[in-house]
């Protein structure tokens, strides 16, 4: 039988992901996976619309994203940018290539247009054979703020992009959540699903967003499928990025058991039925047995297609297909 299935993703490890998802079910010959993806990176500069993590996800997939860098086109210029720099336009510390910024006026026309979120990435999905299928989390604008100390805010793209995550945050928000509402078909396809996985991404601010918006956790406490989720922590640490300085802000200790913790088991009221756990972090086994996830031991690191192929396998097989 194949497996319907599902995927939260967001950022560069859940593009990674979202290749060898893509690649298991080829494999397998079952029906392309639905892809929620992360929407609270998303901001307005210089009048556009940008939304990074479906970007990144999109030209990952399609084979066009600069794979040194982790996030742009591949071979992009960056002409129009040095003169918005010139204009004092934009972020000077903010990069925005030229290919990279067709796509953003692209989007910004269409809803301009009216049409939603939604509908533009779907128009976006039709250029290129993307193999799965992308909702972004909402139709909202929920944009991700980092708060500070003095009651400072600013965007998390300043924060993470500008200050490299130096600035300690207190906690992260996302203004108008609370009216947010998930995106048309993102519950209809975690409640038929037979498998949802939880990328390895940032689990505060990739995930964390997904799992905000009212209506998710609900979908996912009651769907049939079997939720497994894959460490973003690899021997006591983050794979990219600046995750381990998210998870001090929310109290969550930068170790694979933690990060399920965290998450945890649906059994009582939490997310996840399993957890795939790195090889370094085979020790931590009974620490998330206790929690009532079911671990999984694995190679984990995503080095390629076929590496990250088999790392989804093996989440397909723990949750029996």
């Amino acid at each position: 039988m194949s497996p319907r299935v599902v995927v939260l993703a967001g950022g560069v490890g859940g593009s990674k992901f979202t290749i060898g998802v893509r690649e298991a079910l080829r494999r397998r010959d079952a029906e392309p996976a639905t892809v929620v993806v992360n929407t609270g990176d998303d901001l307005w500069l210089s009048g556009v619309r940008l939304q990074p993590d479906v970007d990144s996800i999109v030209y990952a997939l399609a084979g066009v994203n600069d794979a040194v860098r982790g996030w742009g086109r591949a071979g992009d210029s960056e002409r129009v940018n040095h003169e918005l720099q010139e204009w004092g336009a934009g972020w000077p510390w903010f990069t925005l290539g030229d290919l990279d910024l067709g796509t953003h006026l692209a989007r910004t026309g269409w809803l301009r247009e009216g049409l939603s979120p939604t509908a533009v990435i779907e128009r976006m999905s039709r250029r290129w054979d993307l193999g799965v299928r992308l909702l972004p989390m909402t139709d909202a604008e929920v944009d991700t703020h980092v708060v500070l100390s003095g009651g400072v805010r600013m965007h998390f793209q300043e924060w993470w992009t500008r200050h490299r995550a130096a600035l300690e945050p207190l906690a992260f928000e996302n203004p108008g959540m609370d009216a947010a509402r998930p995106a048309p078909g993102v519950a209809e396809a975690i409640a038929a699903a037979d498998v949802v996985l939880v990328a390895p991404s940032n689990p505060v601010v990739s995930v964390g967003p997904i799992l905000a918006v009212p209506g998710v956790r609900a979908a996912l406490r009651e769907t049939p499928a079997v939720v497994v989720g894959v460490s973003p922590i690899i021997g006591g640490r983050v794979v990219r990025g600046m995750a381990d300085v998210c998870l001090a802000a929310i109290g969550v200790e930068t170790s694979a058991s933690a990060v399920a913790a965290h998450y945890g088991a649906r059994s009582s009221g939490g997310l996840l039925d399993a957890w795939l756990l790195a090889e370094e972090d085979a020790d931590l086994s009974g620490e998330v047995g206790s929690t009532g996830i079911r671990s999984v031991v694995t190679a984990l690191w995503m080095t390629d297609a076929a590496a990250t192929a088999d790392i989804v396998d093996t989440a397909l097989a723990a949750a029996g297909f």
